[in-house]
């Protein structure tokens, strides 16, 4: 009876933990996803720890990845690009070496396309004859509009699937690098030769592939065919601009990139998105179906799983680490930098070690950071002087390997004379914070505002001036912020009094909360009226 009764009383308590936010720590991998009205956020943990977040918003869709139908409105030779309307506010950039379907690096501006036939030769000088302005182009979102950008496009369309990358433009085939075996991609390269792909196109193995069997390639395959189909009609029965192929919402597309059979469990609180997902996935693999699992605690679920303030506590501009060190992200338009510093790891005797602790422990937080805040462009770390070129190895070598998991492309450089590691991170759409914040209405984005010494300058200052120019008024009165008034009256009292011996005047002070504190103004006392500082 007694062992009953403990056994009730621990399952009680257990339940009301875990409705609480209080339940034992989350083990394993999981994808939690929330939908909202207004928004939909994905986070994955790993053994309890926040490693990626993605939210999407209904009136930002994200458009990378899209396909569109769209008409070419201006050439410009000095830019060697061209704009295109795809039905935007902003026009699409294209550059010219995105305009041609068979190049492949960036910085060659004649490309060789082969075809059966013949081989022909096609410099950038051709584009404007290919692609006449006026003209309808296929293209595809390669990155989004960022700040007053338009989005970048190109006519290297790609489709993704589950295990496969169909290229309908290229005919070459290959398997993703980040497999790394090599008897896993000769049987891959076996898998591939065996493909029906229709004749002019090419496919990709991704690296969720690695391991699968040939069905699966066989379905993704017909799939993805079928879906380019979809698009060729759409393209001959739409006129004008169009969007002909949209990317999955956020759901899908995690569904299609991140289940694979290192997540254990994915937990949404929606159900018509649990019975989407389990439809997507079944049609692959239906023993996956019983990982996905419909939320209905009424405890919210990010709380649920300590999601929420772990998001709270990564987006700071400064982040702990656990060994008392910490680093300082600071975000510009093209630019981020980030400050590593010791703080309260004062450590032992040996202070080489504790930089070189300190050290390692910001690369895996950098990296973290990077995936969470969706973090692009070029990226600047200062890290804490290291003597020994080993020490300093050690740790460009720790970056290359977290940024390996990274899904946007990277590339990372040895750390410099001066300490600083230069890299770089593919920017396809809004960082979080760019999509989440706005720039402070008070202070303008800068972040700071001017002090009450500052102030009480331009205060006295501007006295100086309104009182030589309006010689026949006597009583000014100042309307300002209150706590650059607690500088005038404690600090700055004889200056102003002063002031008033050597204009014969006299000074009144009325306080305004609602004043901006950089803001300040001078009236007549005896009308009102405002004196214009000339």
């Amino acid at each position: 009876m007694l062992k009953k009764l403990a056994q009730t009383t621990i399952s009680i308590i257990n339940k009301v933990k875990r409705l609480i936010g209080l339940g034992p720590r989350q083990t394993g991998n999981k994808l939690i996803i929330t939908v909202e009205k207004l928004e939909k956020r994905v986070a994955l943990l790993e053994n309890g720890v926040l490693e990626e977040y993605n939210v999407e918003r209904t009136n930002e869709r994200n458009i990378v990845g899209s396909i569109f139908k769209g008409r070419v409105r201006n050439i410009e030779q000095g830019l060697k690009a061209m704009f295109v309307d795809i039905g935007y506010e902003k026009n699409a950039f294209l550059h010219f070496w995105d305009a041609l379907p068979a190049a492949l690096d960036a910085g060659v501006e004649e490309v060789e396309r082969t075809n059966k036939k013949q081989k022909q030769r096609i410099t950038s000088k051709d584009i404007p004859s290919i692609y006449p302005v006026g003209s309808e182009v296929l293209v595809q979102v390669t990155k989004g509009p960022i700040s007053t950008k338009g989005p970048r496009i190109t006519t290297n369309i790609s489709l993704a699937g589950r295990f496969l990358v169909l290229m309908p433009f290229s005919d070459q085939c290959g398997i993703s690098r980040k497999i790394e075996n090599p008897k896993e991609r000769e049987r891959l390269r076996k898998i591939l030769r065996e493909l029906s792909v229709p004749e002019g196109m090419g496919v990709i193995i991704r690296t969720v592939g690695e391991g699968q069997k040939a069905r699966y390639f066989i379905r993704d395959i017909a799939y993805l065919v079928e879906q380019w189909r979809s698009i060729e009609a759409q393209m001959k029965e739409k006129k004008g601009t169009a969007c002909v192929f949209q990317e999955p919402d956020l759901v899908e597309r995690t569904v299609r990139d991140f289940l694979t059979d290192e997540i254990e469990e994915v937990v949404c609180d929606d159900e018509h998105s649990v019975k989407r997902m389990q439809e997507m996935v079944g049609q692959v693999s239906k023993r996956s179906v019983s990982r996905i699992t419909h939320y209905r605690e009424p405890v919210p679920i990010f709380e649920r799983y300590g999601i929420q303030k772990q998001i709270e506590d990564a987006f700071h501009r400064q982040v702990w680490l656990k060994c008392g060190g910490y680093i300082v992200i600071d975000e510009t338009e093209a630019l981020v930098a980030v400050d590593v510093n010791t703080g309260r790891n004062k450590g032992a005797r040996d202070v080489e070690k504790t930089i070189f602790q300190t050290n390692m422990e910001a690369v895996d937080e950098i990296a973290r950071q990077l995936r969470l805040r969706n973090i692009g462009g070029l990226i600047i770390g200062d890290f804490i002087d290291m003597k020994s070129r080993k020490d300093q190895q050690a740790v460009y070598q720790r970056m290359k390997d977290c940024l390996r998991r990274d899904k946007a492309k990277t590339h990372v450089l040895p750390i410099s004379p001066l300490g600083l590691m230069e890299m770089t991170r593919q920017r396809a759409q809004e960082s979080i914070s760019g999509s989440v914040f706005q720039p402070c209405p008070y202070c303008n984005g800068r972040g700071k505002v001017k002090s009450p010494m500052s102030m009480s300058v331009e205060i006295q200052r501007g006295l100086h001036r309104v009182m030589k120019y309006y010689v026949n008024i006597h009583e000014i009165r100042i309307q300002l912020h209150p706590h650059v008034l607690d500088r005038l009256r404690k600090e700055d009292e004889e200056l102003l009094v002063e002031i008033e011996r050597k204009y014969a005047g006299k000074l009144t002070f009325r306080p305004d909360p609602t004043y901006h504190h950089e803001r300040f103004s001078l009236h007549d006392a005896n009308t009102g009226a405002e004196l214009k500082i000339v």
